[in-house]
């Protein structure tokens, strides 16, 4: 269970776990950390640990360890489990594909034997609108993937996702694991200095709050699968909204667009608003996200800007670039 990376050879372990009705994931932490304190739990029954420090300490190869693991879960929790690696994305689709109670283990050598022949929608990042194209395309599989020139699969899914998707198909995957919780919700509140009667106002608070949640949940690397939107009346009532996103996101623009819808659904008639609320929910790790495809490339070049305003952002403070409308 070992990978390469530019610089190091790391180790990792994935983990799918048969949890009863009486175990939660989190109870599984203390065992997992006994191992190695480089530990993630990815809900609802996944954790990945980085055992790179841990061999010399047991004396053990990452499979050797992911054994141990299954033993020690099975007596303490009643709890069978999967094991897999190298990598994180090898070690995940490898998982996918064991029994519980069983070790899968791919070496660094057989990495390209193991992903080539693997359904190119098996590859984490390609879902069903892109594994259709794909498809289209004559690209069945990860291997067929991997044997495209990258122009060719970034003018079919875009810069970004076709680097990304491309990198992924030749095994690359130098993602760290993430030791520390992700947060199941985030919000951002935004006070008038008086009542607003106003609906221009109101979206343009809106746009405010969607640009700082989408620079929120981008800075920690989260995306959000729901919208929340709470307004705050003159006399102290509130009226609150949620939907599920068409795709989980981090991008302000997206989350503008379905703030702006939330609010249209609340059919406000010169109401006398106080303060509004903006909360993104059940966020999860942006690297599991899936992003829909679209023929339109400007959509693509918006989000490249994007990246640019978080750095210029972080080096120069928040209040360098804003929309227009804010300024």
């Amino acid at each position: 269970m070992t990978t390469t990376t530019a610089q190091q050879l790391r180790h990792i372990v994935h983990l799918r776990f048969e949890l009863p009705d009486t175990v939660q994931l989190e109870d599984l932490r203390p065992l997992l950390e006994q191992v190695t304190p480089q530990v993630q739990l990815l809900d609802p029954d996944s954790a990945i640990l980085d055992v790179t420090g841990a061999l010399r300490f047991w004396n053990r190869d990452a499979a050797e360890i992911a054994r141990l693991i299954q033993l020690r879960a099975a007596a303490h929790h009643s709890v069978r489990a999967a094991a897999a690696g190298p990598s994180r994305m090898v070690a995940a689709m490898a998982c996918a594909l064991t029994p519980p109670g069983r070790l899968l283990t791919v070496e660094p050598a057989g990495v390209s034997a193991f992903l080539r022949p693997r359904p190119v929608r098996e590859l984490p990042g390609v879902g069903p609108t892109t594994a259709r194209l794909l498809i289209q395309h004559g690209v069945h599989t990860v291997g067929d993937l991997a044997g495209l020139p990258l122009a060719t699969v970034q003018r079919l899914l875009g810069t970004r996702t076709g680097r990304t998707l491309h990198d992924r198909a030749h095994g690359h995957d130098h993602r760290p694991v993430v030791t520390k919780p992700v947060a199941r919700s985030t919000s951002a509140e935004h006070r008038f200095t008086r009542d607003e009667l106003d609906p221009a106002q109101h979206r343009r608070a809106l746009l405010d709050l969607a640009g700082r949640l989408g620079t929120r949940l981008r800075t920690g690397a989260q995306v959000a699968a729901g919208l929340t939107i709470t307004i705050r009346y003159a006399d102290g009532a509130t009226t609150t909204r949620t939907r599920t996103l068409p795709e989980a996101t981090h991008h302000t623009r997206l989350l503008a667009r379905s703030a702006y819808d939330l609010y249209a659904t609340l059919g406000l008639q010169r109401a006398r608003v106080r303060n509004i609320t903006l909360r993104g929910e059940n966020l999860s790790p942006a690297e599991h996200a899936a992003r829909q495809l679209t023929f339109d490339h400007t959509i693509d070049k918006k989000l490249l800007i994007e990246a640019v305003q978080d750095r210029a952002r972080r080096r120069y403070g928040t209040d360098v670039i804003n929309p227009a409308v804010l300024g």
